[in-house]
């Protein structure tokens, strides 16, 4: 049957056509189908990129189109970089990052650890610690906001039971010392999973031909965790913080849902912020310049950690 359908598209194929195709390259043909791939990638990345640093020297306002657009030059990127504001949410960024990342490396390399020793019942136990990482921010939020409420939420009975306090004495979402690490912790249990599974590849991939060298040369369990397990599974790590680090700088729907950037501005993320620029106050060109400045960041630190994870990985 597919012979027959080749045999008719050549037959429909002009004459002056056919005699270019084939005098056409491998590579020639192969471009010929990548191209409009490449074309659509352009046009969805590369041109929206190109439009917003033109506009991020500008005044131009979405919501006035037809109002008169100035140059401002730099003008933009100064006010960002000199407004206490903007450094006051960098701050809450990262500590959301740092904190976020940091647990969930040690959970997460604790549980692959763990379920790597092949126990009775791992792949219960693996199915249910995967499962919240399947669920959506959105449905996370408002299950981890019905928990945190002081009056019913089971989050604060739990920490009572432990401690001793009144689990009506403080509230998670609506304290400003709090609040930071209420979305600490729901990150934290939604994405721990996912560095576990990467942690686990790593462990996985380990011959088991060099622990039992290890175990000859009369190396001790500690030994050979910090000398074969950690090093072996390090760019597996490094990999998960690089996947993690980007996610968790643009985190955005999942602290909307819990705490909406509240209270206060004590959890306002630079997501939400330029959000609240860009589509609550319309400022787009200065909203534009903020959304630079935070590519910028990005793409330098991974470079940088990239080049410092491929080191890691010719060792």
């Amino acid at each position: 049957m597919s012979n027959s359908m080749i045999g008719r598209a050549a037959a429909a194929t002009p004459p002056g056509a056919a005699r270019q195709i084939r005098g056409l390259s491998d590579r020639a043909i192969a471009w010929i189908f990548v191209a409009p791939t490449i074309f659509l990638l352009l046009a969805v990345n590369i041109f929206p990129l190109i439009w917003t640093i033109r506009l991020s020297f500008t005044n131009f306002r979405a919501n006035r189109p037809n109002a008169e657009v100035s140059w401002v030059g730099l003008s933009n990127y100064q006010r960002i970089l000199t407004d206490p504001d903007i450094w006051r949410t960098m701050q809450a960024t990262a500590h959301f990052l740092v904190w976020t990342l940091v647990f969930q490396v040690l959970i997460g390399f604790t549980l692959a650890w763990l379920i790597n020793r092949k126990f009775k019942g791992n792949d219960l136990w693996t199915t249910i610690i995967v499962l919240p990482m399947m669920l959506s921010p959105a449905v996370v939020g408002n299950f981890w906001t019905f928990l945190y409420q002081p009056q019913i939420g089971l989050f604060n009975y739990v920490v009572a039971f432990f401690t001793g306090i009144d689990p009506t004495s403080f509230t998670m979402i609506g304290d400003v010392a709090l609040a930071p690490w209420a979305i600490v912790i729901v990150d934290t249990w939604m994405w721990t999973p996912f560095v576990m599974l990467i942690c686990l590849a790593g462990l996985r991939s380990i011959p088991d031909a060099i622990y039992e060298a290890a175990e000859c040369d009369r190396a001790s369990s500690w030994r050979q965790f910090w000398t074969i397990t950690i090093p072996m599974t390090l760019p597996f790590l490094m990999l998960a913080v690089l996947f993690r680090g980007i996610e968790n700088f643009k985190m955005f729907d999942l602290v909307v849902q819990l705490t909406g950037g509240g209270p206060g501005n004590t959890t306002t993320l630079t997501s939400i912020d330029l959000k609240r620029e860009a589509f609550e106050k319309w400022r787009t060109g200065y909203s534009s310049a903020y959304a630079i400045i935070l590519f910028v960041t990005v793409f330098g630190l991974a470079s940088i950690y990239v080049k410092a994870l491929n080191k890691v990985k010719e060792r």
